[in-house]
């Protein structure tokens, strides 16, 4: 499943967009309230132990999102776009978990109770990681906003490779190489994780609109990406 051939390359590259700056808010969070595409299922019948993994820990991260977004929504309910985007989070963890599905992989959500992560393998570090982040976002609507961007960015490098905890608990995992989108050569995978990386960037760049109006247009600083990627979303 190593061989990243280049007609997945291209794939990457044809459905790769961004929303043209001049958007305005509103536009912003229709896209992100956009159904994804129809993603082909029918293309690989099975998926090896390190495409399980990732799919299984995607399954949570994107729980996390949805989470997150709920809980800050209900304490901050001013801050509409919370609501917005936890609704379209809630088609990305059923878009992972119909994967899960089709390839025969238990679904490590067992409670959809928000803030209830107990999968076998990364339960632990979801629990963790949403208790830390709702404490942080739970300081004012700006850090709340903050959190909202720092979770697409992780969000986008956990979809595109191997998540750091991944590697540190998974003895046949060494490498950021080793699962993910730059990992797997399953067109299905492919076009799932392409569908949310576009999701996610679409989510960012609504937060940044929202996090600028409190410190300033052109301001918002990486949080987990690089800068350049970061401008190259935001058309800057």
């Amino acid at each position: 499943m190593r061989n990243h051939k280049l007609t997945f390359i291209a794939l990457a590259l044809v459905t790769y967009c961004l929303l043209p700056a001049s958007v305005d808010a509103a536009q912003h969070l229709k896209a992100i309230t956009s159904d994804f595409a129809d993603i082909d299922s029918a293309s690989s019948k099975s998926v090896d132990n390190n495409e399980r993994l990732h799919l299984v820990f995607m399954r949570e991260e994107e729980k996390l999102a949805r989470d997150v977004y709920t809980r800050l929504g209900m304490q901050y309910k001013n801050l509409a776009i919370f609501g917005k985007i936890s609704k379209a989070e809630e088609r990305h963890t059923y878009s992972v978990s119909n994967k899960l599905q089709h390839y025969g992989i238990s679904d490590p959500v067992q409670s959809d109770n928000v803030g209830t992560f107990n999968g076998e393998e990364f339960g632990w570090y979801f629990d963790e990681k949403y208790q830390s982040l709702i404490d942080k976002g739970s300081n004012s609507e700006l850090d709340a906003l903050y959190v909202g961007a720092y979770i697409e960015e992780l969000d986008m490098l956990d979809i595109r490779q191997c998540p750091k905890v991944i590697i540190e608990t998974i003895d046949s995992i060494q490498d950021t190489s080793d699962c993910g989108q730059v990992y797997t050569d399953n067109v299905d995978l492919q076009r799932l994780y392409q569908s949310l990386i576009e999701g996610s960037e679409s989510h960012l760049r609504a937060y940044v609109q929202n996090i600028e109006m409190y410190i300033g247009e052109g301001n918002y600083e990486a949080q987990v990406l690089k800068q350049k990627d970061i401008d190259t979303i935001l058309q800057r």
